[in-house]
């Protein structure tokens, strides 16, 4: 491991010098390709700073459990020793996860895309639930949620949301909440108590930058169309609202939050962006073998993902296995403990497929 170490120390010296010459800020895309390896190198540089402490105490404790004659102090030294040679084992194991190649796309921002599926009414008042979770989530995160488009029923729930969630490692935290996510539990309409069972779809695209995708204007068909709003109640009386339709694709994508045109355009864009980098990444990745996917999911919106069970007060992500009993607390944007699971076990089944 300290081999190891020393040969990533002169990547990481070659990158500090980069990060300090003014002419790299002039390209973008290499700037933010060179920053995202110098954060990546800075945790496994810290991290290794603090295994290369502990075998040094190690073997300070070994020369001791040697030297020393009093069988009180050996016996210090012996627990010493084992205590130590754990925390070597664990932060050996927390240094390799570390060296598995990070995605480029970890460090973008998304467009979370909700809709409710089965279950009628029901699965649009989950929808709206699971928005507000995950923006207290971003909430704590000191991240930016910003609505992009909302298609609300009078019971204040969702048939579709889609967001923009900005700030840092956002892509890294959320990637692995696309899929159907499927609840269990007495609607606030049942009288008679009984647990209904419906579903909702998340997509979470990558937030693409004008850079990643090249989008040509005789590619894009535009109408503009007046906005309304739950039931048809009239959100403004002007031709504000867009519908971008891109032709190569066929991706239809409509903005009408905004009381502007001009707004509404430019959000529309950047979701039709993202839409097609998520497209592009999903040809890329299928034309992977088998072999190198990731064991914690597609990313596929068909694939069931997670069970929130209200009246257990249990959430099961199926992917790995993982189930909590602290639903309550998840609804209030509590994800930590399940996205640091979905994130590890997608770190170990890489490390595998880098060994193979």
């Amino acid at each position: 491991m300290l081999k190891k170490l020393e040969g990533l120390k002169g990547r990481y010296n070659e990158l500090t010098k980069l990060i300090s010459d003014p002419d790299l800020v002039k390209d973008q895309k290499k700037y933010k390709t060179v920053m995202q390896d110098y954060t990546h190198l800075s945790e496994i540089m810290e991290t290794g700073k603090e295994y290369e402490e502990l075998v040094s105490s190690l073997a300070d404790a070994k020369e001791m459990l040697a030297e020393e004659s009093d069988p009180e102090m050996k016996e210090m030294a012996r627990e010493e020793v084992d205590t130590l040679e754990t925390d070597i084992e664990e932060m050996e194991k927390k240094i390799t996860l570390l060296m598995v190649p990070k995605d480029p796309m970890d460090g973008k921002n998304i467009i979370m895309e909700i809709r409710a599926g089965t279950g009628g009414d029901e699965a649009a008042l989950f929808a709206a639930d699971l928005f507000r979770a995950y923006s207290r989530y971003a909430e704590g995160k000191g991240w930016k949620v910003e609505i992009m488009s909302a298609n609300e029923i009078e019971l204040g729930g969702f048939k579709e949301i889609v967001c923009s969630i900005s700030g840092k490692s956002v892509y890294a935290d959320l990637r692995y909440e696309s899929g159907v996510h499927r609840v269990q539990r007495v609607p606030a309409t049942e009288s008679g108590g009984r647990i209904h069972t419906s579903a909702i779809t998340v997509a979470v695209l990558p937030e693409a930058e004008e850079t990643d995708i090249d989008i040509r204007t005789e590619d894009l068909k535009i109408d503009v169309f007046r906005s309304s709003g739950p039931g048809g109640q009239s959100v403004n009386t002007t031709d504000s609202a867009v519908r971008i339709t891109h032709l190569p694709t066929g991706v239809v994508v409509t903005c009408q939050d905004e009381k502007s045109q001009i707004k509404n355009k430019a959000k529309a864009l950047r979701v039709l962006r993202s839409r097609l980098l998520e497209a592009e990444e999903a040809k890329r990745n299928a034309e992977r073998s088998e072999a190198r996917k990731s064991q914690v999911g597609s990313g596929d919106r068909s694939e069931r993902i997670r069970t929130y069970n209200f009246p257990q007060n249990r959430l099961t992500d199926h992917r790995i296995n993982l189930t909590l009993y602290k639903l309550d607390a998840v609804m209030q944007g509590d994800f930590t403990e399940t996205f640091n699971a979905l994130k590890m076990s997608a770190q170990e089944e890489a490390l595998k497929n880098e060994d193979q």
